[in-house]
Order: C-alpha cells, then structure tokens, then sequence
C-alpha cells in the first residue's frame, strides 16, 4: 500500500520545478484521526518552493489520481501533513488476502534473489554457551528468519575457533585434571579453564581409559574435551531452535594455507612488518592511532589474522551479503579486518556487522546471580532451565541490539500480562479458545470466505483491528531491513492491542449469525498473524494455555 501512495505522490509533484525532490516518507499515525497514512512532504517542499506548506499541501492533493477503491479520503492537517484513509473495500480485500495467503501471509519478495551469508554465536569450543552467547545466537537465527521472510536465500553459519592458543590450555586443563584424578603429578597452566565441566570431561576420559592416558599430549586431551564441548554447544542450540547449515573449522584455514596467502598478499603489498619478534600489520594507514599485531612474538597469530582469512573465504563463495553478529567487544578489532580485505581488493562492503551489546541477569531491579553448576558463569541451559526456551528468545529479542540488555528474572517467571511473551501467546491461546466456542455457535466457517461475508464488519474496533493486520508485511520488511527483531514484537503487542480493543467492544458470541461469523473470521486471522509473528521469532504459538 505504501507504495501505490508514493507513487501517487511521485506523480503529483513531478511538475514542480525543482531539481532534486526530498525523499517522500510516510509514517503511519498513532492516532486513528489522523488517518492511516500520513506524510510530510508539503513541509519539506516549502523552503525549495518559497510556499506555505499548507498551500503546497492542497495543490498536491489536487493533483493526485486516486482510486476510490483504495482510498476514501485525503485530508490536510495542522501546518501541511497529507493524511491518507482506506476505504472499506480496500480493508476487506486485505483481511481476504490474509485468508488466502494464511502461513504464508506476511512474505514478501523484497530480497528475491539474494544470496546471504550469517555467522552467528560462532563461540570457541572451550565451554558451554554462556547468557552472552544467547543473545547472539537468538539475534542471529531471527534476522536470518526475517530475511528468509523477505525473500533472501539464507545461509546460517558457526565459525568455530578451534586453534590456537586457547585450544592448547583447553586440552592442557583437562589433562590436568585427568591427571589429578588418577593421583599423578599435574601442572594447570595458567589462563587455564576452571569450571566443573572440565572435571566432568576429564572423569569421563578416566572412565573410559583408566591409567592408558598417563603419557598422552594435551592435543588428544583437547580433542576429546573440543568434540564433548561442541556437542553440548549443539544440545543447547537446537534447544534454542536454532539449527546451522553449516560449521566453519578455523583449523581449515591453516591447513588449506589460506592463512598463510594472506599475510604474503599483506606483504607483497607493504602493509605489514617485522617489530619486536611479532609481524605487524599497518592499521595506522587506515586512521588508527596505533599498528596492530598479527602474529606474536611466540608465532601465534591474533585473531585478526584467522579472521581476515575467514572473511575472505566468504566472500569468495558468492554471497551477495556477508552479515556478522559481533558483541561489544569486537567494536576494535572488526574494522581492521575489513580494512585488511579493502586492502586485498575485495569489496568490504559486501560485510555488514551487527553488534549487540551485553547482558545483564537483574531482579527487582538488582543484579541476580543463579547458582551454577558447570562454571563460574551463568549457561544459556541454566537460564533456559529457570525460565523456558521461549521466554528466553522472547527476553534476548525484546530491545534494540545497540541497547544494553537487562534480563528481569522475575518478570520472565511471571505467568500472567506483565511478561511480555505470555501476553501474546496467551492473546493467540485466547482467540482459540473463542473461535473453539463460535464454532458451536455459529458452525464451521464457509471454506471460501466471499467480501459480502465480511461486510457487517463496520465498528470502529474492527477496522482498526483489521487497518492493524495487513501492516504485518510491513513490519516484518522493517525489522529486517533495520536488523532490529523488536520492531517485530513491538507491532506484534499492536496487534494484541488491537484485538483486545475489538473483543471489549464487540461481542462474538450471541450475536445476529451474519455478524458473529464475520467477527470470527477477523479473529481467526488475528491469530494467523499472531502464529507467523511468533514462527518468525521462534517462538511457539499455543493454542491452549
């Protein structure tokens, strides 16, 4: 719709003598008053125009072409806005179009033919996926899921960083404590990886080996303790509903050699040098205060170096976006890799990086510590153990990435309105327990729903409520093309809204038959978009609380 109305727009003001238009923006009112569409373009005519903005307002109005059929009226308000208001049969047409596009009903082709790539929690194989992974991995999977919505074809990926130094004092932590529970002389190293669960892998080790692994090397160690960590990382994503389609090997990239590729590309252009015993890499000629290193003095590469090389890799294998899913704490080091690849001719702009802040456990408003049993941090399994699967999506995806996340315990166990995702699957729950009891009432609904059908619908509560439903595509087009799920749940409270305000104002059951079947078809497809809003977050929709 927004785009039939600024084409209108386009077409009124293309003989206006000027030689650069502004960008036409419509917004949609948050008062039903001031239409269903509103624009401001009369103002922002008026300084290039040397008019009031009000009269430039009426001579766009004038000269627009408008289809009867779509729209009703078109007012001016205040100092120049051009409001726009459906016309009934417009809104009729879209509540049937909900009906006849039912699971698919919110789709749209706007990426139709893009090839995206995501990485998404991509957390080292050293312990179990923490509150922090969460919200990355919950960010990752539904911006994934809106840009399927949109049209794109997506490719869920986990890098995982599987060499290194952090690998050696893995297996070296957990031969350790193989060590210690067999009574022999051990060493932990230091940095080393405290938590129980690498007592539970090293008492596994013992079980099943006994003495045999005295005199092993840490790299079996490692193995054992990598391959047990990752398949209780995999556990907790599919918990999570997440599933990848794929797991990248950082070891890869040193065994195929494109590590080493890169740093001679690096060289053969004079961005890197030799300092100290470590190879640095020339970030000051990209505006850095300070060079940076890539591989240390000890011949271990920084993450920078593997990451370059990673990076690369993707965009080689054809994607027309790369998108990355970064904490706070990668706000330093990600601008160098791009400014690596710019360097090495790719074309940088192909990454797009998304970096959510933290988060923090509160309740009643004070920091909240949950016992542990695995580490001295807080599991993603624990929290989803206190709370649910759902809720924990729901509570990752409720503010905008850029914010700081505080995670409120008590409101998530809450099991009534003030927990924000069981106001909506309890909306969704509710519209199914009435259309279960109108079914009673009225009999089963017409398999062809005809607009005469739905044409006693005429009070205020309905048409704002159905006005409220075929916003849904657009929602879902925002929130991906801003990266930002909560846009998605803040529409989905709209529509939750919206329906409580139709069911106070207008009665299902025992009413004329001709209206209280029209008024269960509007229900019934509430709860459609209300179930594909949820699908989108992943998150179910009940119906039966």
């Amino acid at each position: 719709m927004n785009n039939y109305i600024l084409d209108l727009l386009q077409k009124a003001v293309a003989s206006f003598e000027l030689e650069q238009l502004p960008s036409i923006q419509l917004e949609s009112p948050k008062v039903a008053e001031h239409g269903d569409w509103s624009t401001n373009l009369a103002m922002l005519l008026a300084k290039p125009l040397r008019q009031n903005p009000r009269t430039i307002a009426q001579q766009i109005v004038d000269a627009l072409e408008i289809d009867p059929r779509i729209l009703e009226a078109v007012e001016i308000a205040g100092p120049g806005f051009i409001n726009f208001r459906f016309s009934k049969d417009y809104v009729i047409q879209e509540l049937l179009s909900i009906i006849e596009r039912g699971k698919e009903y919110g789709k749209t082709e706007d990426r139709k033919g893009q090839k995206l790539q995501i990485e998404f929690v991509s957390a080292n194989p050293t312990g179990p996926l923490t509150v922090g992974h969460g919200r990355n991995a919950v960010l990752g999977d539904t911006i994934a899921r809106l840009m399927e919505w949109t049209g794109a074809e997506v490719h869920r990926e986990y890098y995982f960083n599987d060499a290194g130094r952090q690998m050696r004092v893995l297996g070296q932590s957990v031969q350790a404590r193989y060590l210690e529970a067999l009574g022999l002389p051990s060493e932990f190293p230091e940095g080393g990886y405290e938590g129980e669960y690498i007592k539970e892998i090293a008492s596994q080790i013992t079980k099943e080996q006994g003495d045999a692994w005295s005199n092993e090397t840490w790299e079996a160690f490692k193995q054992v303790a990598q391959e047990a960590i990752f398949k209780d990382i995999s556990t907790t994503l599919e918990r999570m509903n997440i599933h990848m389609d794929s797991y990248f090997n950082e070891f890869d990239l040193y065994e195929n050699g494109d590590i080493d590729k890169v740093l001679e590309a690096l060289k053969s252009k004079d961005l890197v040098y030799e300092s100290e015993g470590a190879t640095w890499f020339r970030t000051t000629q990209f505006g850095k205060e300070k060079d940076t290193v890539l591989v240390k003095s000890s011949g271990e590469p920084t993450y920078r170096l593997p990451d370059i090389a990673y990076h690369a890799n993707k965009l080689e294998r054809g994607y027309d976006e790369c998108v990355d899913i970064f904490g706070a704490d990668h706000i330093a080091t990600y601008p160098d890799v791009l400014s690596a690849l710019k360097a090495l001719g790719y074309d940088e702009q192909r990454i797009r990086v998304i970096v959510y802040q933290f988060v923090t456990l509160v309740k009643d408003g004070q920091p909240f510590k949950m016992s542990t049993r695995k580490a001295n941090f807080v599991t993603l399994d624990e929290l989803m153990d206190e709370v649910g699967s759902d809720v924990t999506r729901f509570f990752f995806l409720m503010r905008s990435p850029n914010t700081h996340l505080e995670f409120d315990i008590g409101q998530a166990k809450e099991a009534g309105e003030k927990n924000p995702v069981f106001y909506l699957q309890y909306a969704h729950a509710r519209i199914h327990s009435i259309l279960r009891k109108a079914t009673e009432s009225y009999g089963a609904l017409p398999e062809t729903v005809q607009p005469e059908t739905l044409s006693p619908l005429v009070h205020e509560s309905e048409l704002g409520l159905m006005k409220t439903l075929f916003k849904f595509p657009r929602a879902i087009s925002g929130a991906a093309e801003a990266s930002e799920p909560h846009r998605l749940i803040n529409y989905l409270n709209d529509v939750a809204t919206a329906f409580t305000s139709f069911y106070h104002d207008c009665r299902i059951l025992g009413v004329d038959p001709a209206l209280g079947t029209a008024r269960v078809v509007l229900a019934q497809q509430t709860a459609r978009v209300l179930a594909n809003g949820l699908e989108i977050l992943g998150i179910q929709a009940p119906e039966q609380m």
